[in-house]
């Protein structure tokens, strides 16, 4: 083999140019295969010499990974030669810094993880791009990975230091979930500049990993509540309490349903169809939420169609749909207005009513501050709470329970007002009719700040379409006031 200073190694079948990288036991280089494809690959070209036993055992578990498995973002094992060097269809491009492809890494990750496979050296610099133009991310480097079921564990350290999960530093002995801490932690370091221990030695590193401090998030930039929910349960010390694999692929922040695939065109026209035929029936409003949820497919639809004609086509007829959204915008924020001028009056007469129950007034309070703190820019996620808050109190006191700490829920789990007991706390008559319509205009109004913030918060398909020229006129359709 070729030492540092000399020029890349010959072998067969690839021509290799400029080195891309290198490691303690491999360097990586830019090839090109001499077939007449021309095809792009990454040379890793490892040192014999300086292998050990274990780094040997590692070698040959990589092969026998990488041979078994095929993904769209995960790196492909072409070649394999005994000089000792891995050719892999890696993009020629550039390791993951400020572009966070979520739904692509999960998907590589939910793969790995069906096949009872850890990478256990997951990084920025071994998450790979194509181009800033068109990216398209591959997990790469498999030195490390192993067969680990979720109840295997381990002893040996692997890894690098700065995503390194606390068990596997503290006690040596871990399993499949510091995958998940890895996760965190290049999530963390995506969102605010650098990894959660950031350090200027190994020692301080090694402290900060050891301790038992809870990682704070900082305050800017500002995350959503999906974001910091998922971000705060992957970077949980103790495993047992981390997320589990099931939930973090399942997280609503991750979004694997709308992960570019040959099935997003598909799913985008359904909805299309069902747009259509809502808005001939004149329901504007169910209407313009259909049309915003197939633009929720449209978008990964033109990041994986590949055929430039196809892709016009699709582009046009996506077009067409905002200007019909625009629209049905204006027709649903005037209904809405007028009703949150009509809810206004009802709950002002329903608090007169109230001065006798202070539980019921509180409530009433609550659920004024949610609507006033929804005009508020940027108001979204505190309105969602207080909505929850008001609403549970609202709730409870229509069933007659007792009362209870609040606890924020998912609204889905809140009960529908027609299902509660007649026999309620509140007697029947007039407040209690005007409680019941309090309930029932809050979790409209709930519900649908909750999907225009879902919408809002869908940050990569509105980047997307910034490269596509349509990410303006979405967004303006899909966000209502």
């Amino acid at each position: 083999m070729a030492g540092p200073g000399w020029g890349p190694p010959r072998l067969d079948g690839f021509i290799l140019t400029e080195r891309l990288g290198s490691g303690t036991y491999a360097t990586v280089y830019k090839a090109y295969a001499k077939k007449d494809t021309r095809e792009v690959v990454a040379i890793k070209c490892v040192s014999k010499k300086s292998l050990n036993k274990a780094s040997v055992e590692n070698l040959l578990t990589e092969i026998e990974i990488l041979k078994g498995i095929r993904h769209r973002h995960i790196v492909q094992l072409k070649d394999f030669q005994e000089v000792t060097c891995l050719a892999s269809s890696i993009p020629a491009g550039f390791c993951l810094r400020r572009w966070l492809g979520s739904s692509c890494s999960t998907s590589a990750l939910q793969f790995l993880h069906e096949r009872n496979i850890s990478h256990l050296d997951l990084k920025p610099q071994n998450i790979l791009l194509s181009s800033l133009e068109k990216p398209h991310l591959k997990l790469a480097d498999f030195g490390f990975a192993q067969h680990m079921s979720p109840w295997d564990e381990k002893h040996v350290l692997r890894g690098s230091p700065l995503y390194m999960a606390p068990e596997m530093v503290c006690q040596r002995q871990y399993d499949a979930r510091v995958d998940l801490w890895s996760v965190g932690v290049i999530l963390y370091e995506a969102l605010f500049g650098q990894p959660p221990f950031a350090s200027r030695s190994f020692s301080e590193l090694e402290e900060k990993i050891r301790s038992n401090r809870v990682i704070e998030l900082p305050l800017r930039p500002a995350l959503s509540q999906d974001c910091r929910d998922l971000l705060q349960r992957l970077l949980e010390r103790d495993p047992s309490r981390r997320i589990s694999f099931q939930d973090f692929f399942a997280h609503p922040w991750v979004d694997l349903e709308h992960m570019p695939s040959g099935e997003s065109l598909a799913q985008a026209t359904a909805l299309v169809v069902q747009a259509v035929k809502k808005d001939q029936e004149g329901d504007a409003a169910a209407a313009l939420s259909l049309y915003c949820k197939a633009l929720d497919f449209f978008v990964p639809a033109l990041h994986y169609e590949v055929d430039t004609q196809r892709k016009e086509a699709i582009k046009a007829k996506v077009g067409q749909y905002v200007s019909r959204a625009e629209e049905l915008k204006a027709i649903v924020s005037s209904s809405n207005r007028a009703l949150l001028r009509q809810g206004t009056s009802a709950r002002d007469l329903l608090r007169e009513m109230a001065r006798d129950k202070p539980r019921l007034l509180a409530a009433l309070e609550v659920a004024s501050a949610a609507v006033a703190k929804e005009d508020e820019a940027g108001g979204e996620q505190d309105a969602l709470a207080l909505y929850q808050h008001g609403l549970g109190e609202l709730l409870l006191l229509l069933a007659g329970e007792a009362p209870s700490p609040y606890t924020p829920k998912p609204l889905a789990a809140l009960p529908s007002p027609r299902a509660l007991p007649l026999s309620a706390a509140e007697p029947p008559g007039r407040r209690r009719e005007l409680l019941h319509t309090e309930v029932q205009n809050l979790m409209a109004r709930a519900e649908y700040l909750k999907e225009q913030v879902k919408m809002r918060e869908s940050h990569w398909e509105a980047e997307t379409l910034d490269k596509e020229g349509l990410s303006e006129s979405v967004r303006s359709s899909c966000t209502l006031q």
